[in-house]
């Protein structure tokens, strides 16, 4: 049923007239079948069929069946509606002589349809009529009084049969499914880089402590890599070094001098923690006209286009450094000396480490204070450790993503606790990062059925169909139950 302009109900039913008639074995036989309630504007319109083939009607008797409406709600709020008469022949005619005279023929008001009964014929009466809607209405029963009347022996027998129990029920509420994607087990090897902007005395490549401000920077090193060492959790497998130096002197100079600074720091890390040398990888960069320019665009130093368009403009390394000397009559070039190119001096490092596994309860906590060191498998577990509407299940896919912004499973599943959350536009924008995909498909229909846009949401429930997607194909006969009557 839908709610639109038009509240439909449409109800297969068959019962039997119950045994209320027992004093009069003829009244058997009365079935009643397709109610239907229609809602339109202001109106209310009530159809259903009475069939009475083997109904029996002695000559002089009548059967007045008087639809009522009742409120659910209220027992003071209901509707008589207009009856149908099925009467003997002797009691038709006493019918018509009153209607004649203007005489009331029953007491639920003039009838719909007086109904002459031929006993052992199919006869049938579909019965029609429309009427008021009032508020009350939206949650009632339609119920059929039957009376009987001119028995010998009787009066007037009465029985209600209930036809509806609610006449406009609630709209269908569909069910999607919407799809998750559980990640595979993974070893789950990371690395961090960090960058050691050591002293060194002119021209040296030697470590020292006590050089400048280096003790606080070997204090930086020796932090991070303990707190990897001293992580039960954590096996230290690799370390890449990287070796960079500023452009002022030969090039070739400056590539052996960062090489050989690089290798410095390897083997302080050796010695210090005792790491064998076959873990590290080195490597010596030489000068970094990379990271010049990029902090001289990001600047307002003087001469910056200039600057900008020698180190464009020329591909030697050597003379570019002759070049910038002459800007502004070496002003600039102090500039560069004194500001830009200390930083370059420097030497980055990347640790790689081995994490093991953890269980669900462990990744509650995990998640809490590192949670890089989990994987997308047990950030999955976690969340469905958790119920769909809480705030912890859509939490959890949302560190996924943010962790993991180029895994397609990530996404995904962060789209559908999105959904879940009644975030729609939210969950679109990130599967149309990944939108060729039938599982994206599927769930980016769920998103536009729940916004409404059902024409969408069709088109893509029918795309990932064609893919054989099972959960798209139940949900485009969801959709069908839903837009039946839109």
């Amino acid at each position: 049923m839908k709610t639109k302009n038009i509240i439909y109900l449409i109800i297969a039913f068959f019962t039997a007239v119950p045994g209320v008639y027992a004093q009069d074995a003829q009244l058997s036989g009365i079935t009643i079948e397709n109610e239907t309630a229609v809602k339109q504007g202001d109106r209310v319109s009530v159809s259903f069929d009475i069939t009475f083939d083997a109904l029996k009607v002695k000559r002089n008797n009548m059967l007045v069946l008087t639809p009522l409406l009742k409120s659910n709600r209220n027992s003071h709020e209901s509707l008589i509606l207009a009856p149908v008469v099925v009467a003997g022949k002797k009691r038709v005619k006493v019918l018509r002589r009153k209607s004649a005279l203007g005489e009331p023929l029953t007491l639920g008001g003039t009838p719909v349809e007086v109904v002459t009964r031929k006993n052992r014929t199919g006869q049938s009466v579909h019965y029609n009529i429309a009427i008021p809607y009032r508020a009350w209405m939206q949650d009632a029963s339609l119920s059929l009084v039957h009376e009987v009347s001119g028995c010998a022996d009787c009066n007037t027998l009465l029985g209600e049969q209930l036809l509806v129990d609610n006449l406009f029920p609630a709209p269908y509420q569909p069910v999607y499914r919407l799809t998750y994607i559980m990640p595979e087990v993974e070893d789950k090897v990371r690395s961090d880089r960090h960058t050691a902007t050591f002293n060194f005395v002119v021209d040296r490549w030697e470590l020292r402590r006590d050089y400048k401000d280096n003790a606080a920077k070997f204090n930086e090193v020796d932090k991070v890599v303990n707190d990897i060492r001293n992580n039960p959790d954590l096996e230290i497998t690799e370390f890449t070094i990287d070796g960079y130096a500023s452009p002022e002197g030969s090039a070739p100079h400056n590539r052996m001098l960062a090489e050989n600074r690089a290798k410095s720091f390897a083997d302080y890390l050796v010695s210090k923690f005792n790491i064998g040398r076959n873990r590290f990888t080195v490597s010596g960069h030489g000068e970094d006209w990379e990271g010049l320019r990029e902090a001289v665009s990001g600047s307002n130093i003087a001469d910056r286009q200039a600057i900008l368009g020698i180190i464009d403009r020329i591909s030697n390394p050597d003379v570019r450094d002759a070049e910038l000397k002459k800007l502004s009559g070496g002003e600039t070039y102090r500039t560069l000396l004194n500001s830009y190119y200390p930083p370059l001096r420097r030497t980055e490092y990347m640790v790689a480490y081995n994490v093991r596994g953890f269980d669900v309860d462990e990744a509650k906590e995990i998640i809490k204070t590192n949670p890089k060191l989990l994987s997308l498998n047990e950030m999955y577990l976690l969340a469905q450790s958790y119920p769909v509407e809480s705030t912890e299940f859509s939490e959890v896919f949302d560190i996924a993503v943010r962790l993991y912004p180029d895994s397609d499973i990530a996404i995904l599943n962060s789209a559908s606790a999105d959904i879940e959350g009644g975030n729609m536009d939210g969950a679109i924008t990130r599967m149309n990062k990944i939108s060729d995909n039938p599982k994206v498909w599927n769930n980016l229909g769920v998103a536009y059925a729940r916004k409404g846009d059902f024409n969408k949401a069709k088109e893509y429930f029918e795309k990932a169909t064609a893919e054989g997607d099972n959960d798209a194909r139940a949900n485009l006969e969801e959709l069908r139950k839903v837009t039946v009557n839109d």
